[in-house]
């Protein structure tokens, strides 16, 4: 919507439809997860590689090897930590990671992960015009279906930026559920200026996601200051107080942040900890979001 004026002069109408542009509805947290499960747990990997230099419009040949290492040998770790525990993932990939490194969405997708919209080049949607926004979500959604196979359910939006038009695209394209927004802990029903959706939203949270922890640009502000031991020990206290409420515990990594030799034991032990429960339900954002939607009795709108 056209918004004119400093914010202490708009009236009741613009800034209650600014703020119920996208809403969250009713909550889709079922009565029970799959198996008696106490709780559900949503592992994600955005897999940006070298399209987070790209989006910028940069050329640095050092920040673009940074992105290729998550390729080389984060991807490589992870998939290593994720088998030996026997637990699939979703993987978000910008369409042109998937072109830059086809193999690896191809034989992740056949070893049972999800691969997931997140834009084309990693863009923030508020800084593209809605037609330009429209055509690169389907342009990304045609080059993940023809490289593993399947078309793509859920998205997730680059940086979690959502524009006005993000969520009018998502449903065009039928999609199941988002995982972009941060209305809740656990799953509810996306609304699209108050009409129901039938879009499954799995909540994010920059807690929840090892970027704000361990991200460095040494031209910027950006710096890393917290310890390994100590990213380990806020995701496994997120992870005990989504299993003590019954909900839903979604982390949220990239493979050149979490990848490295002094990292990966994060996501090692937190597997470790999350299994040695006994009573957790770990499954991809695909398959939670239609459990949840099952549940619900909630129908796709278009």
């Amino acid at each position: 919507m056209d918004v004119t004026g400093k914010p202490h002069e708009w009236d009741e109408k613009t800034w209650r439809g600014l703020v119920g542009q996208v809403r969250a509805g009713r909550n889709l947290l079922p009565d029970r997860w799959p198996g008696g499960a106490r709780c559900a747990v949503a592992l994600s990997f955005d897999s940006d590689h070298e399209t987070n230099e790209l989006r910028d419009g940069g050329a640095s040949i050092g920040r673009l090897s940074w992105g290729e290492y998550g390729a080389r040998r984060g991807i490589p770790r992870i998939r290593r930590v994720l088998d030996r525990h026997g637990v699939k993932a979703s993987f978000f990939v910008p369409a042109v990671a998937a072109l830059l490194h086809p193999e690896e969405q191809r034989s992740l997708a056949e070893q049972g992960h999800e691969i997931a919209l997140h834009g084309w080049i990693h863009e923030r949607n508020t800084d593209v015009p809605p037609q330009a926004e429209r055509e690169l979500m389907l342009r990304a959604a045609d080059v993940l279906e023809n490289i593993t196979g399947q078309r793509p359910v859920g998205m997730r939006t680059p940086s979690w930026d959502y524009s006005p038009a993000t969520l009018k695209i998502a449903r065009e394209l039928g999609l199941e559920y988002d995982s972009s927004l941060f209305a809740d802990d656990d799953p509810y029903e996306i609304l699209d200026a108050g009409e129901e959706t039938g879009i499954v939203e799995l909540p994010v949270e920059w807690i929840r996601d090892d970027a704000v922890y361990f991200m460095m640009n040494r031209f910027g502000a950006q710096r890393p200051y917290t310890a390994p031991t100590d990213v380990l020990d806020i995701f496994r206290r997120e992870f005990d107080g989504a299993r003590n409420e019954g909900g839903l515990f979604l982390l949220t990594m990239h493979p050149h942040i979490t990848g490295y030799r002094s990292r990966i034991f994060i996501l090692d032990e937190l597997l470790d900890h999350i299994r040695s429960t006994g009573d957790c339900w770990i499954a991809t954002h695909a398959e939670i979001a239609r459990y949840c939607a099952e549940q619900a009795g909630l129908k796709g709108r278009t």
